[in-house]
């Protein structure tokens, strides 16, 4: 069991056509500015962050907001490059394309909360996480951009998100991915993302799988039972072919090999 990671950045997506009716966002806007966060140097608009408790970097909270590729704004008034998509009419929000997001609004998981406001009245709402095929496709591109980033602890935690997502996949998941794979198959992202998997974590010796035993949270029991490493060697296989997807790193990480790498699934 993997130990509960908490992290202080909230990625908040938004669908494309939140941006193009920007009218729908103005209650975003108003609740951000309302809980107390500010925005962040640079990046205003669509970063912001609320200071921790003593009112310093340390507990503080930050979201960012994104969105989906660039092309899905094509034909419509959002003023959109690879940087952040801007509304217009604008309502002082931004949303920073992910443009290896292919599959932002597919296979969504629907989650449920209500309870009370600070105000004392119940609510209940709805949000929608993304398939678990979108968080990989994320975490690989930032895995790449941070892997030699000293500043950003070298990608460590990318690899080990890549790890607890893997590790967490239903069947079900994996077939909706295995779908999504076959849909997106001609997408230079998608081209991209194999050859990014055969670059860092086709083998235990490469960059992706070091990074991932380099992270504090990492432990010498990311092993599988056997019936678990057939199945992800079965898996694995059927994965090969056009660019071997961000899956095989499942393999990567628990193969035998030379330098004895005993993570794995």
């Amino acid at each position: 069991m993997l130990t509960d990671l908490r992290t202080a950045l909230l990625d908040l997506f938004l669908r494309p056509e939140l941006l193009i009716e920007s009218d729908k966002l103005k209650p975003l806007s108003v609740a951000i500015k309302k809980l107390g966060y500010n925005p962040v140097p640079g990046s205003e608009h669509h970063q912001f962050y609320k200071p921790g408790p003593d009112g310093t970097e340390a507990g503080s909270l930050k979201i960012d907001i994104l969105t989906g590729p660039v092309k899905r704004f094509e034909k419509h008034q959002v003023k959109v490059d690879e940087r952040r998509a801007r509304p217009r009419p604008s309502i002082g929000l931004h949303a920073h394309p992910a443009i290896e997001v292919l599959t932002l609004d597919e296979g969504l998981l629907e989650e449920k909360f209500n309870g009370n406001l600070s105000s004392g009245e119940s609510w209940e709402g709805e949000v929608y996480l993304p398939h678990a095929f979108t968080f990989l496709m994320m975490k690989l591109f930032a895995f790449k951009d941070r892997f030699e980033d000293e500043n950003k602890e070298l990608g460590r935690y990318h690899a080990l998100d890549m790890y607890t997502i893997l590790a967490t996949t239903t069947e079900n998941e994996w077939e909706q991915a295995l779908e999504f794979r076959d849909q997106y198959s001609k997408e230079k992202m998608t081209i991209e993302a194999g050859n990014l998997i055969h670059q860092y974590f086709s083998d235990c010796s490469q960059m992706g799988i070091v990074r991932l035993r380099e992270s504090g949270y990492y432990r010498d029991d990311f092993i599988p039972n056997v019936s678990s490493r057939k199945y992800f060697d079965k898996v694995v296989q059927s994965w090969q072919g056009l660019n071997q997807q961000l899956w095989s790193i499942q393999r990567a990480v628990g193969a035998d090999c030379s330098c004895q790498c005993t993570a794995g699934f």
